[in-house]
């Protein structure tokens, strides 16, 4: 019996923690620099990853200021195991399991942005994509797994599992549409996602998001079409 009521504790305190919803057309709205201001979001699927694509919408006035991060995916092996960074003057940079890509972008147009990046294991081949193009393909971490277990937060780099946030690499700004598949998107599919379409994203929906927000995150109306 107290084992049964230990288990229905546990339940209950993990659907108190993660709320799932339909977020189309919503943003999370990061209002201010923080290191306590963070959304974090559940993956749908637990298996380790050898492929994947992840694609959002941000929207900031931050790329001539400072640098920050966009998507950081930490798993109990790897802080930095897939992460999305913006480097002031220096573009966007891309890891996996640590080591980076470099994406040259002088600066992002105060305007919304929409990326997709992809990224196979059998290859390592890494693609990176701008508003519905593609900057020239770059090879990384060829034969790397990447792990299960995954903490994944939006507006906060982690630098340690789930934690170690710093302000100077918190987003401030806008972030929505945020979608993962774990297989690598056709250029036709990455075409579609930019145009509004969704191909049943199975790691992280957007239409179905678990997700948990801390500190001063907000839930508003998108900001682009």
């Amino acid at each position: 019996m107290e084992k049964l009521l230990w288990c229905l504790l546990i339940m209950i305190s993990f659907s108190q923690a993660f709320g799932s919803e339909d977020m189309f057309k919503k943003a999370f709205v990061f209002p201010t620099e923080s290191d306590t201001s963070y959304v974090s979001l559940e993956a749908e699927s637990k298996k380790p990853l050898n492929a994947f694509t992840v694609c959002l919408h941000f929207y900031t006035g931050l790329s001539k200021i400072r640098s920050f991060s966009v998507f950081s995916y930490a798993t109990t092996k790897n802080s930095n195991d897939i992460l999305i960074f913006w480097n002031k003057d220096k573009g966007y940079a891309f890891g996996v399991g640590g080591p980076e890509v470099r994406f040259m972008v002088s600066e992002i147009p105060e305007a919304p942005t929409h990326i997709c990046t992809s990224w196979e294991s059998a290859t390592g081949i890494v693609e990176f994509w701008i508003d519905g193009k593609p900057k020239v393909r770059k090879s990384l971490q060829k034969g790397y797994t990447v792990g299960t277990d995954a903490s994944i937060i939006l507006g906060q780099e982690q630098d340690s599992y789930g934690g170690s946030f710093d302000a100077k690499q918190s987003f401030v700004g806008d972030i929505g549409d945020v979608n993962m598949w774990d297989f690598v998107l056709s250029p036709e599919q990455i075409n579609t996602v930019y145009v509004g379409g969704t191909l049943n994203p199975n790691v992280l929906n957007w239409r179905a998001l678990n997700y948990k927000v801390q500190g001063d995150v907000f839930i508003k109306p998108q900001l682009w079409s």
